[in-house]
């Protein structure tokens, strides 16, 4: 399972990446709406998500170098995509976003992913607590 959310953080760091290069140079290939309300709303995201983004690559790093900090960044990267996934489906929810088409439909990927992505990040890092704090030692397989 290590492997796995090793791989789902390096997934994350590219997307978030990618995403917001996207954003900022062709924001009309990913923008559901066409909007000033939703382009600030979007706009609201950059620091955030670079918040998530570090704390991700600080996850990464401190997992694959079996260090006691990586449950922390674990912790930290589950509790920022739950928030930041929290904020965009109640905003698409009240604004009608997943019933237009192909951006609704992307935007309700992205709250699916990162849902999924933090809620694994976290079960992985509570399960997995003692061995993180460990600084090593054998997956249980738990």
């Amino acid at each position: 399972m290590r492997r796995v959310v090793i791989v789902m953080l390096v997934i994350a760091i590219a997307l978030d990446a990618a995403y917001w290069s996207i954003w900022f140079t062709q924001r009309d290939w990913i923008a559901s709406e066409h909007t000033k309300a939703y382009d600030d709303f979007e706009n609201a995201f950059p620091l955030a998500d670079l918040w998530l983004g570090l704390a991700c690559l600080l996850a990464l790093l401190t997992l694959v170098r079996r260090q006691p900090s990586a449950l922390l960044w674990l912790v930290a990267t589950g509790a920022a995509g739950l928030y930041l996934g929290s904020m965009d489906l109640l905003y698409d929810l009240e604004h009608g976003i997943f019933a237009k088409g192909v951006g609704g439909a992307f935007e309700a990927v992205i709250v699916a992913v990162t849902w999924a992505f933090s809620i694994t990040a976290l079960r992985f890092a509570w399960a997995r607590r003692g061995e993180l704090l460990g600084g090593g030692g054998q997956e249980t397989g738990r």
